[in-house]
């Protein structure tokens, strides 16, 4: 995986900043977790968030250029893989990244997705967001909405949202709320 470098990181900041995002506020905890609106499934089939009912959830909304997402976010969901497998395989919980491009689209590229979640590992489904509604904004980022990337989501097993942030956060804060949702 690419590492992040100084200039990848002012690169990454100064394209945020010269795209105005109009405000958006992330879901309040306890909201329900609206279905995501995807366009292409990898690693998957199909996959609505009301099939997955009776599960934690994580939603790790990316983007392929987003310097914070290759240097935490992703590294962070493909460690969880791991940490939580033998829950993911019992139908405890699911881990869904949602690329969510609302800048640069023709880089970001569905065929270059495919590529990257090869490349990468990833081991769990990856939707890439459908825009259709808004001229820059995907619709899954407008439902949830999110700030930009990295924001992860958790919802809890009755379709709630338990955390939501943008940005950095401690991974194994995060971790043992996922184990006390499961427990609940």
């Amino acid at each position: 995986m690419p590492s992040l470098t100084r200039r990848g990181a002012l690169a990454g900041i100064a394209a945020a900043a010269a795209v105005p995002v109009p405000p958006l506020h992330a879901l309040p905890v306890g909201a329900t977790a609206p279905e995501w609106d995807i366009a292409e499934w990898i690693n998957s089939p199909p996959l609505r968030l009301q099939d997955l009912r009776g599960q934690v959830v994580v939603i790790d909304f990316f983007q392929l250029w987003c310097p914070g997402c290759k240097s935490f976010s992703i590294p962070t969901t493909l460690r969880w893989e791991e940490e939580f497998a033998q829950d993911i395989a019992e139908d405890r919980m699911k881990i869904v990244s949602i690329h969510t491009v609302f800048e640069g689209h023709r880089h970001q590229s569905v065929s270059r997705l495919r590529k990257f979640v090869a490349e990468t590992g990833f081991g769990h489904p990856v939707g890439h967001d459908r825009h259709d509604v808004d001229p820059r904004l995907p619709n899954t980022m407008i439902l949830y909405g999110t700030r930009g990337t990295p924001e992860v989501a958790i919802v809890d097993k009755a379709g709630r949202i338990a955390y939501q942030k943008i940005g950095f956060f401690d991974p194994d804060e995060k971790a043992r709320l996922i184990r006390d949702l499961m427990a609940a």
